[in-house]
C-alpha cells in the first residue's frame, strides 16, 4: 500500500500503517484479553435453534446457552487458542425482559470463568442488546418503556459481568426503510446523515455513562440496520447495487458518532463501516466476512478482514452438524482464519495478505469497491477535512461514493448492467440537487417522509 502524508487528526501516518491485529488505541478487558494489541482475536456469535423463548422455556434457554459456551470453550481448548472473545446478542425477547439478558450474561460468565481457572484461558463477554426501540411505530426514541427496557438491560447485563457493551442502534430507521426501497437518495441522506447521528448522540452518552459507571468497556455500534439491510436488498435484486454502495461509506459518520461520545470499541461486527472509523481514530474493531456465512451472504468476504482485529462469525445457531454443533464448528473455522493473519503479521507479510484480500474481492462487486484501502482512506481524510458535522461529512461521502463507481466503471474495473448504470446515472443527478443545508433537505424530503418518525424524539423541531 502506497505511503500517504498524514493528514492532521488521523490515527495513522500512512495507509500502510493500518493492519488487522494492530491499532492505535488496544482495548485490555475480561479475562486480560488484549484487543488490536497485536494479534488478530475470534469472536464468536452464538445463538438458540429455532426455539421458543418464553418464561415456561427459559430454564431450558439458559442451559443451552451454557452447552454453547462450554463447547465454544472446549475447542478453544482443544485447538491452543488462548484469547478470544465471546458476544452475546440479545433477541428482542432479552431485552424486553431485561432480567433475562441479564441472567444469561451470568450464566456466561461463570462458564468462561471456570475455563479461565482451569485452563487460564483468556476470554472477554461483548453483551450487544437489542435496540427494541423501533418495534413502536413511529418509535419513541427519546422516550418511553422501550428506551427504559434498554438501558435497564446495558444496566443489569453490566452488573452481571459484562465486559463489552454494544447496540445495533436504529434511529432513523424508520425513514432509511422507506427511502431504501423507493431509491430515494435524499431520504436515504437525511435518514444516515441527520436522524440517526442525532439519535446516536442522546443514545451513547447514555450507554458510555452505564459503562463507566461499571468500570468496563463501551464499545460501539453498527450501520446493520441501514447499510446491511440495503446489502441484502441488492442481493435479492430488489434495490440496485450501486446505491447499496452508496449506503456503504453514508453510514460512516453515524457509527463514528458512537466513539466521539466515548465507545471504545472493539466496534461491532457486522459495520463495515468500521475500518474507516479505525483510520479516523485508531479503536480497535471487529469484522465478518466468509466465515458469517452462516448468517448471510455478502460480497465483502475477503476486503472486510483487511484491517480487523477481531473477527467473526456474525451469529450462528446452535444446530448439529457432522463436526459438532454449529457455534463450536465456527470457533475453529475462526481460530484458523486467525491463525493465518497472525503468522502473516509475525513474519512481516501482512501488507502482502491484505493485498490479496482486497484484490480478491475489490472489483466483483460495487460495495467491495467501496471496502478497498485506498477508498478507505480517502474517505477518512473526506470526513476530517469536511468538519464535525455528520450531515455535512454523509453528504460529501455520497457525492464522493458515486464518483470512485463512475472511475472504476469508465475504467472498466467494475462491470455494471445496464440496469445499474442507469440508476449510478440516477443517483449522481440526485446527489448533486441535495442542498448543503440541513433544514433545506428536510424541506425537501418531509412531504414523503414526515409522518414516519416523531421529530421531537431526535430533538428537531416539529415540522
Amino acid at each position: 500500500m502506497a505511503e500517504k502524508e498524514k493528514p492532521k487528526g488521523l490515527a495513522y501516518q500512512s495507509l500502510s500503517d493500518v493492519a488487522f491485529g494492530r491499532c492505535r488505541q488496544p482495548v485490555i478487558c475480561g479475562y486480560n484479553v488484549a484487543i488490536g494489541a497485536g494479534e488478530v482475536l475470534p469472536e464468536v456469535n452464538f445463538t438458540l435453534p429455532t426455539m421458543s423463548l418464553s418464561e415456561e422455556t427459559f430454564s431450558e434457554v439458559r442451559n443451552r446457552y451454557r452447552e454453547m459456551v462450554q463447547r465454544i470453550l472446549t475447542r478453544a481448548v482443544q485447538l491452543n487458542q488462548e484469547s478470544l472473545v465471546l458476544e452475546l446478542e440479545h433477541l428482542y425477547e432479552m431485552t424486553q425482559n431485561p432480567h433475562w439478558g441479564a441472567l444469561l450474561t451470568k450464566d456466561i460468565k461463570e462458564v468462561m470463568d471456570q475455563f479461565h481457572q482451569q485452563y487460564g484461558l483468556k476470554t472477554a463477554l461483548r453483551v450487544t442488546v437489542a435496540d427494541i426501540r423501533e418495534q413502536q411505530r413511529p418509535p419513541r426514541m427519546r422516550t418511553g418503556e422501550n428506551l427504559e427496557r434498554v438501558l435497564e438491560s446495558f444496566r443489569l447485563c453490566s452488573e452481571a459481568g459484562a465486559d463489552i457493551l454494544s447496540i445495533e442502534s436504529t434511529g432513523g430507521k424508520e425513514v432509511s426503510d422507506r427511502a431504501l426501497t423507493e431509491g430515494n437518495l435524499a431520504g436515504l441522506v437525511y435518514a444516515v446523515g441527520i436522524l440517526a447521528p442525532a439519535d446516536m448522540t442522546f443514545l451513547w452518552s447514555q450507554i458510555v455513562s452505564i459503562a463507566d459507571r461499571y468500570g468496563i468497556v463501551p464499545g460501539g455500534d453498527t450501520a446493520c440496520g441501514f447499510a446491511n439491510t440495503a446489502m441484502q436488498l441488492a442481493h435479492q435484486g430488489l434495490i440496485p447495487k450501486v446505491l447499496a454502495a452508496v449506503m456503504r461509506l453514508a453510514c460512516v459518520p453515524r457509527s463514528l458518532t458512537a466513539v466521539r461520545q466515548g465507545a471504545r470499541g472493539p466496534l461491532k461486527d457486522c459495520g463495515y463501516e468500521n475500518p474507516v472509523i479505525k483510520i479516523l481514530t485508531g479503536v480497535p474493531i471487529s469484522m465478518e466476512g466468509k466465515s458469517s456465512a452462516c448468517a448471510h451472504s455478502s460480497p465483502l468476504g475477503n476486503i472486510a478482514a483487511v484491517a480487523c482485529d477481531l473477527w467473526s462469525n456474525e451469529s450462528v445457531q446452535d444446530v448439529r452438524l457432522l463436526g459438532g454443533y454449529a457455534p463450536e464448528v465456527f470457533t475453529e473455522i475462526l481460530i484458523y482464519d486467525c491463525r493465518l493473519m497472525n503468522e502473516a503479521l509475525q513474519r512481516g507479510f501482512a501488507s502482502e495478505l491484505q493485498s490479496l484480500l482486497a484484490s480478491s474481492d475489490r472489483y466483483r462487486d460495487p460495495q467491495a469497491l467501496m471496502l478497498d484501502p485506498e477508498v478507505l482512506w480517502q474517505c477518512a481524510q473526506i470526513i476530517h477535512q469536511v468538519g464535525d458535522d455528520p450531515f455535512q461529512q454523509t453528504l460529501s461521502l455520497v457525492r464522493f461514493s458515486l464518483t470512485i463507481l463512475r472511475q472504476a466503471y469508465q475504467e472498466k474495473n467494475i462491470k455494471l448492467s445496464d440496469r445499474e448504470q442507469r440508476w449510478l446515472s440516477s443517483l449522481e443527478a440526485v446527489a448533486s440537487e441535495i442542498p448543503d443545508d440541513a433544514d433545506q433537505l428536510r424541506q425537501m424530503v418531509d412531504g414523503d417522509y414526515s409522518y414516519l418518525y416523531l421529530p421531537e424524539e431526535y430533538g428537531l423541531p416539529k415540522g
